[in-house]
């Protein structure tokens, strides 16, 4: 399975959350060549700031290995990771994170900065930007384009 393969699935996840009126972020965990979980942006659904695709798919990533470090695992998401999302795949010392979309202004992952390869953290997470960047970026950019329409467009 390639880089794109996995991408796509995530791709699918960021529509659901389009769909949901969310953020179209989605992210899935791969280990081992298998895909062991999915997740989506859910801030708005569930009121809850930490509800990035990332965190959850983390979360239900530990949940199928049964441990909270997943040094085995790849995490796919469709936009660059935030310092929240970097932080907690340093903590769960994820071994790769594969993104789309760079987010220069916020991103953690080499764009604003780089916590995923910070040199004083405990592990470094190897990056690779850029996966299927206009898809993904496409989709975000259209979500904000809806998003700020006079309703009088609607």
């Amino acid at each position: 399975m390639t880089d794109e393969h996995f991408m796509q699935d995530a791709i699918r996840q960021a529509a659901k959350a389009y769909e949901a009126d969310e953020v179209p972020v989605g992210a899935v965990v791969v280990r081992n060549g298998a895909v062991i979980a999915r997740a989506w942006n859910q801030v708005e659904l569930l009121k809850d700031a930490t509800a990035h695709a990332e965190m959850i798919a983390l979360t239900a990533a530990e949940a199928a290995v049964g441990d909270w470090r997943l040094t085995d695992c790849t995490l796919y998401v469709t936009k660059e990771p935030c310092p929240m999302c970097a932080g907690a795949l340093v903590h769960c010392r994820v071994d790769r994170v594969v993104f789309g979309a760079a987010d220069p202004k916020g991103g953690a992952a080499g764009g604003a900065m780089n916590l995923l390869q910070f040199p004083t953290l405990n592990h470094q997470t190897e990056i690779t930007p850029g996966v299927m960047e206009n898809d993904c970026r496409s989709m975000l950019q259209n979500f904000f384009k809806e998003k700020r329409k006079p309703a009088s467009d609607l």
